[in-house]
């Protein structure tokens, strides 16, 4: 879980997750409201530090993730480095905690210290009764869709870095498993209108995707819009070589992202994923 210390370096930590061997099968940002951050760190109620660590933890969004690897909690804590980031700066400088924790609260991630309490807290973000209050603000907004091949890729971390590093705020994360109806319900403008409809579709539910609210300054749908690049990723190589889709685009159907066409699409895009799947 990344915490609000650190959840403007997501795409960094997201990055790193990849670069280490992680798979990551579910990833959603919520707000924690007091009473879920008392269950979810409830073997440390009573404990001197705790007020502290509850009122840090629902002062701002986590991401909370699932992980899977060989030996993952291990390796996680491993990657995670001591508790308390100023010990970890000394003992493993190369560590999240190092690179992006301030202390033994603010000390940008937590990780389950055994597969039981993974079990738990997986359940307790993941579980399909879990609702915790999104992140999404569907206002001022627009929509990106990482798509399946560049999740599988492991580059979606380092999509989300261009995109921080442009200006642009992760608002809302949440990773989706689309059904053949949902992806054809929200590709449905294209229909008649593309020739790759079908295979758009198939993309879409060929596995993972991460879906992300963005926001920024002034029209972020034009900006978002201008910084994803034209749809052919051999033209956007030759007119816009800086965009994200000439850097990990592979054809007009595995470009990189989705991100909204219209204007007045924006927010309802938006409350497609984060309202209306969300039910």
């Amino acid at each position: 879980m990344v915490k609000p210390d650190a959840i403007q370096e997501v795409g960094t930590i997201i990055d790193t997750v990849y670069q280490n061997g992680f798979a990551i099968c579910n990833m959603k940002s919520v707000i924690l409201s007091r009473n879920e951050a008392e269950e979810f760190y409830r073997e440390h109620f009573g404990k001197p530090f705790f007020n502290t660590l509850m009122s840090f933890i629902t002062s701002g969004p986590v991401l909370a993730m699932e992980l899977k690897a060989e030996s993952a909690v291990t390796r996680w804590r491993s990657l995670l480095g001591p508790t308390d980031s100023r010990a970890a700066r000394t003992e493993a400088p190369s560590s999240l905690r190092a690179r992006f924790g301030f202390d033994n609260t603010k000390n940008a991630c937590h990780g389950s210290d055994s597969d039981q309490s993974a079990n738990r807290e997986t359940d307790f973000f993941f579980k399909s009764n879990a609702k915790r209050q999104s992140t999404a603000r569907f206002a001022d907004c627009t929509l990106c869709v990482i798509k399946p091949h560049a999740v599988k890729e492991g580059v979606a971390g380092k999509i989300l870095m261009a995109i921080q590093e442009n200006g642009f705020y992760l608002n809302a994360l949440q990773m989706f498993h689309m059904e053949v109806a949902n992806a054809q319900e929200f590709f449905e403008v294209y229909k008649g209108v593309l020739l790759e409809y079908s295979k758009m579709v198939d993309e879409l539910c060929s596995g993972p995707c991460i879906v992300v609210e963005i926001c920024g300054e002034g029209d972020v749908h034009k900006a978002f819009r201008d910084f994803v690049g034209p749809s052919d990723p051999e033209v956007a190589k030759h007119l816009r070589p800086h965009t994200l889709r000439a850097k990990f685009g592979l054809d007009k159907v595995r470009n990189a992202v989705h991100c909204t066409d219209l204007p007045d699409d924006a927010c309802l895009e938006v409350e497609y994923f984060f309202n209306i799947l969300n039910q």
